[in-house]
Formats: C-alpha cells, structure tokens, sequence
C-alpha cells in the first residue's frame, strides 16, 4: 500500500466531528422587563374577562373587558373618543408647556439669584405638598367654567414639581467643569448654556417626567368636577346613568393615553440625552 492510499484510508476512518453549537445571545434587561410588564398585563386582563365572564364578580361593578372593548371601538368609530382624547389632551399638554416654560427659567434664576430664591423658595416649599386641586373653586371664580379654569388648574399642578426639580438640579452641579470654563474666558451666558443646562438636563427632564403625569390626572379630575366634554366629563356622565361600561372604558382610554405620553417622553428623554452615561446601559 503506498503512503497516498493510507492517508486516504487514515482520513476515511476519522469520524467527522459535529459543528459546535452557536451560544445564545442572552436577553437584555430592557427586553426582560418588557416582557415581565406585559405577561403582568396580560394576566390581569385575563382575570378581568374571566372573572366577570364566569360570575366570580358582578358583572355591573365590573363588566367583562371585552364588552368594555366594544364599547371603546363603537365609540371610536362614531368619533366621541377620538374628540374626548382630543380635548383632554390638548388641556393636558398645554397646560404642562405653560407650566415648563414657566418653571425651568424660574428654577434656574433661584439658583442663581438669591433674591429670587428668597422670593420664591418659601412659595414653593408651601405650595408643593398642597393638594393643588383645592384651588379649582378660585379658579372657576378668577376665570370661568371652560378650558381657561381647567389649563390654569393643570399649569399650577404642574409647575411646582417642575422647578423644584430645576433648581436642584442647577444648583447640584459639580463646580470644576465651571471653573474650568471660567479659567478659558467663557461669559456667564455661555457658562449657563454649554456647561449649566447640560449638566442640568438629566434633573430637569426628571422633573418633566414627574409633572407630565400630574398633569394628565389633573387634567381627568377637573373634567370630572367641571363637566363638558373630554374623558373626565364623559366618565362622570356615564356614572350618573348608572353606565358601568362607560365608566370602565373611560378608565382604558386614560390608561392609552397616560401610557402613550408617559413612553413618548421618555423617548424624548433618550434622545435628548444620548450622550449621558445612563443612555448606554
């Protein structure tokens, strides 16, 4: 046998080896918590159907989800959600905006102003563990019953949280990268816009981020209270007529659009700060 036959031979009694299996890319925490938060949201809603389904619970102080589903889609396409969402929300973010265009440049001047902090600093220690919604009779009086009362009502809720964020975070900040910019020359509106705001943003939107929700369950409370049209308004109604559905699919158009400004924020928030280190965890 020549040497090329038994290498030939050699090669043929080798077994092949298996190709070694490719390690699974393990989950992200993101994708974990997505996934924990809706099988969360999928067993209660399961318990929700079944258990009025079944008779567990009286079905008038809880009807069945998917009859609260029915009655959300035929009020979506008679166009009665879709101008509640609209009126509640625009009350909501407007009132927010006046808020924030207010607080971030009142938080920054107690920051930087000791008279202003000597002003304002006691308002806003009195005034943010107040429950602002007591205010709304004064409101009604100042102003009227329409949406003048009820965005000035949302634009107080909001405004405290709001500054007092801002002026902690102004105020917090670490002092060398200031002193570095002042050591090259840099004025004080430059200090304010490229090194305070910056630094401050994290803070800030923090105190957005807390507002934002106040300023939606303010919004569905004076609604409540005041009447009209919007969400608030039309779950008060269907309460007075004994309409339990209504009421329940009232809750699941707050709960959308909470969800859905809350997420759209926070979004706004990793864009914004794509160059912070908690947006690369």
């Amino acid at each position: 046998m020549t040497m090329s036959h038994a290498g030939r031979a050699t090669k043929a009694e080798t077994p092949s080896r298996a190709p070694a299996p490719i390690p699974r890319k393990p989950m992200s925490p993101r994708t974990v918590d997505t996934i924990v938060q809706v099988s969360v949201i999928v067993a209660l809603a399961a318990f929700w159907e079944f258990g009025a389904r079944f008779g567990a619970i009286n079905p008038f102080l809880l009807p069945p989800l998917s009859t609260v589903l029915m009655r959300l889609w035929d009020d979506l396409l008679s166009g009665v959600v879709l101008v509640d969402l609209g009126l509640t929300l625009y009350r909501a973010l407007l009132g927010f905006s006046i808020a924030a265009i207010i607080g971030i440049p009142l938080g920054i001047l107690m920051s930087r102003s000791k008279i202003v902090r000597w002003f304002f600093d006691p308002l806003i220690s009195v005034g943010f563990p107040m429950p602002k919604i007591a205010f709304l009779p004064i409101f009604i009086l100042w102003f009227d019953i329409y949406d003048t009362s009820k965005i000035i009502m949302v634009t107080f809720s909001c405004l405290f949280p709001i500054v007092a964020a801002t002026y902690a975070g102004t105020t917090a900040l670490d002092k060398w990268p200031i002193w570095s910019a002042r050591s090259f020359g840099a004025k004080e509106h430059e200090i304010l816009w490229e090194v305070h705001l910056p630094m401050a943003l994290p803070q800030i939107l923090t105190g957005l981020q807390v507002a934002l929700p106040v300023g939606m369950i303010t919004t569905v409370v004076t609604e409540m209270l005041m009447g009209g049209r919007g969400i608030g308004g039309a779950m008060i109604t269907a309460g007075r007529f004994a309409d339990s559905v209504g009421v329940f699919a009232g809750i699941v158009e707050v709960i959308i659009l909470g969800f859905t400004v809350v997420k759209s924020l926070e979004y706004l928030r990793a864009r914004l700060l794509i160059w912070h280190p908690e947006t690369r965890r």
